[in-house]
This record gives structure tokens, C-alpha cells and sequence, in this order.
């Protein structure tokens, strides 16, 4: 018999059903899946991203993003990926991420705004926040959005990743937790968001792959992945981001160890509200740089 491939794996992973509850093991994936054309997702890693003290060169950071951008996008240089982001008469929303343990760095802001500017976006029309969002004009008045936060286990939701970074954009988030924040997906359709994302980040730069009880960091539980991953579609960019995080759970622990709570959201998403696809057959994924230990 022919060796099943890591893909083929996938898709025959066992799925445990609680109720109306999917319970996700490492690599589980529970279908069917939205139909539709392949979505690209592009990961970029870079060994020389963190310096000796373990901080971000700005220099490379701006590089693999546009690098990144060109790929996604098929072009051949940063200006002409950026200018397929937004343009002149673009309001655009910047979300990103202030959890202190962990935010979205401010190199990669920086690289964001710059490349905005290039595109011929004005400065008064660019906002880069977290909380708040609700009360800011830039964000209240947007045409565009761009999504940007690291990758980190959750105590709520399994993972906190791209789909759950718009829970800024309702008053009352609590309402999202039930059923391990299930339908997180319902954020992307209120109508300060709806329609508006034009591009998603998720930061790997050093994700966060295990933790217990709320707020919870320890840096034992993070590395040096020195990446990025963009595309469209912020499902199928948490679904890759996923598929590494539980890679490195069974790296470092030795076996397979699932989320606790799994990371539902990023699947039901895709089956129950359609927000994008999580089926790796339905993504083109490009890797590009650094290779070692690339997990996915």
C-alpha cells in the first residue's frame, strides 16, 4: 500500500463530535469545505530578521513584506503590489494588535504605513489601532482595510489569530465566547468591516504555540520563525498558521497534543459562514526564504 501523504493525512484526521461541538486534534481538519478557486497565501521567512539581541531589523522586515506582496499579488515591484492594497482615494483602517506580551510589531506597521503612503494613500487618511477602533474617524469612515496581528495560542478561542483580531469592531466582544468563540466569523459581516479587508498579515515572527488560563505567556512556549504569512482570504491565512502551530506542539512535546480549546472558529468559518476556505486542497500556498524547519 502507498504511504498516505501529509495532505492526504489531513483529510482522514479524526473529528470527535460533542452535540453541535467539533473537537480538533492535531491536524484535524473536518469537511466538507467551501467550493471555489485555489486562494494564494503566501509565507515569507528571512534567518537574519532578528538581530543578536533578539529584536526586528526594520530593513527586513519592510523587504519580506513587499517581497511577500509582490508574489500575492504577481507583480514585479513593491509600488505596483501596493497600489493593488489601496490608492489615493482610499481611507484605510490599519487593525492591529496591542496585546503587551505580544503585539503587532511596530516595524511591520511602519513598513504598512509606508508602503500605503507610496500608493499614493494621504497620511491623514491612514490609522494603525487596536481598541478604539470604534471611536476613530479614520476607521469609522474607511474604505479599506488591512489586518494585521500575531499568531498565538488562546485561552478562549484555541488560537488568537486574523479572524478574531476584528473583535475591537464590536462594543460587546464577550458575546463572540460561547462555544469557544465558535462563530467568530459573525465579526467580518458587521458593517463597519463588511467588504472592506483588502489584505491580511498574520505575524510569525515568534508565535506563541502553548499556554493555560487567560492572558497566559510563558517565552519557553515561543520561537524564532522569522515569517510573515499574506493573502486575501484571513481563513485560509489562519488555517496555515494553524497548520504550523500544531506542528510545532508535536515537535516540542513528542507527540500530538491538541489546542485546548481547539481552534473551531478558523474551520467553521469556512463551513458554516463561508468567510474563506481552510481547505489546504483550496490553497495555493507559496513559501519563500528561509526553509529550515518551515513546518507547513
Amino acid at each position: 500500500m502507498t504511504p498516505l501523504t501529509r495532505r492526504e493525512l489531513l483529510k482522514k484526521a479524526v473529528v470527535l463530535t460533542a452535540g453541535s461541538s467539533v473537537y480538533l486534534g492535531s491536524y484535524a481538519i473536518p469537511g466538507p469545505f467551501s467550493s471555489g478557486d485555489k486562494t494564494r497565501v503566501v509565507l515569507i521567512r528571512d534567518k537574519d530578521l532578528l538581530d543578536s539581541g533578539g529584536k526586528i531589523v526594520p530593513s527586513v522586515m519592510e523587504d519580506m513584506l513587499n517581497k511577500a506582496l509582490c508574489s500575492l499579488y504577481g507583480v514585479s515591484s513593491a509600488s505596483e503590489a501596493w497600489k493593488k492594497v489601496a490608492g489615493p482615494a482610499d481611507v484605510v483602517g490599519v487593525k492591529s494588535n496591542v496585546w503587551r506580551f505580544l503585539p503587532t510589531p511596530p516595524e511591520l506597521e511602519a513598513a504598512i504605513e509606508k508602503g500605503l503612503l507610496q500608493a499614493g494613500v494621504k497620511k491623514g487618511n491612514i490609522s494603525i489601532r487596536d481598541r478604539g477602533v470604534l471611536d476613530d474617524p479614520v476607521f469609522q469612515k474607511a474604505t479599506a482595510l488591512i489586518n494585521t496581528r500575531p499568531m498565538r495560542t488562546h485561552y478562549w478561542s484555541g488560537v488568537g489569530s486574523l479572524i478574531k483580531n476584528y473583535i475591537m469592531f464590536d462594543p460587546n466582544p464577550p458575546k463572540y465566547h460561547p462555544d469557544t468563540c465558535a462563530d467568530l466569523a459573525k465579526l467580518w459581516e458587521l458593517p463597519i468591516v463588511k467588504n472592506k479587508t483588502r489584505l491580511n498579515i498574520l505575524v510569525m515572527v515568534t508565535p506563541l504555540f502553548h499556554g493555560s488560563g487567560p492572558h497566559h505567556f510563558n517565552e519557553e512556549y515561543t520561537w524564532p520563525y522569522n515569517g510573515i504569512i499574506v493573502g486575501t482570504d484571513p481563513v485560509a491565512v489562519d488555517s496555515v498558521g494553524l497548520r504550523i502551530i500544531q506542528a510545532k506542539r508535536k515537535q516540542f512535546f513528542g507527540d500530538d497534543r491538541p489546542l485546548n480549546p481547539p481552534a473551531k472558529h478558523i474551520y467553521l468559518a469556512d463551513t458554516r459562514h463561508h468567510l474563506g476556505t481552510a481547505d489546504p486542497d483550496k490553497i495555493d500556498l507559496v513559501t519563500m526564504g528561509w526553509a529550515d524547519n518551515q513546518l507547513v
